[in-house]
């Protein structure tokens, strides 16, 4: 398949992860953040009652089913994966917290992510209000930057390429881009493969794109 958008560091792939993932090889680490719905499963399925659709618009898929997240994460020799208490992965002792520094009724104080790094749970604590950060990908589940570039981080100077199949607006790749690490990414929606191809021309941005946006 040819690339939607590519340049040194980063490939951008637009379609379906389940037919893209099997044609790319090994990677180092998987770093992605699946949708995940609405946790409302049937007796004995992991597939969803209903898709839901909340008052400002926003429509949630279902989450990855176990055939998809196994695939994936086959290729990786190590994962991040955010929405762990909303997917169906293994138990583990090792996993990641996005603290988020806030107490708004009705929103998530932490964000959880299963990992498999061979590390202590750890915590990254980052108010996206305090640093006056918006959405700049106009994604309903958008990662700041300095949470992904963290994440990188702490799986080490080793990885050196990363996957993320669920790219969103692409800030994985952004943050890959930043640390001079080779990253694919792959988003089935035009609309956010264009604003990712966007941000990644515009060359190596600051780290501190995420305390202006």
């Amino acid at each position: 398949m040819k690339p939607y958008y590519q340049d040194e560091y980063v490939t951008l792939y637009c379609g379906d992860c389940r037919e893209i993932v099997p044609t790319l090889g090994k990677f180092d680490l998987l770093l992605t953040d699946p949708p995940y719905g609405i946790k409302r499963f049937k007796r004995g399925s992991l597939r969803f009652d209903k898709k839901r659709e909340f008052p400002n618009g926003i429509k949630w898929d279902d989450a990855p089913d176990l055939e998809t997240l196994n695939g994936i994460m086959e290729v990786a020799t190590n994962s991040i994966i955010w929405g762990m208490n909303n997917l169906p992965l293994p138990t583990t002792e090792h996993f990641l917290v996005w603290d988020k520094e806030q107490t708004v009724d009705n929103f998530a104080s932490a964000e959880l992510a299963w990992c498999n790094l061979k590390t202590p749970a750890k915590v990254f604590r980052y108010s996206i209000h305090r640093h006056n950060n918006s959405k700049i990908g106009g994604h309903p589940t958008e990662k700041p930057l300095m949470l992904m570039t963290w994440c990188i981080t702490l799986a080490g100077d080793n990885v050196k390429t990363i996957l993320d199949p669920f790219a969103g607006s692409g800030t994985t790749g952004v943050a890959a881009k930043l640390l001079n690490r080779k990253c694919t990414l792959i988003e089935k929606e035009e609309k956010y493969c264009e604003i990712a191809a966007r941000r990644l021309s515009q060359g190596v941005l600051p780290l501190f794109e995420s305390e202006e946006n």
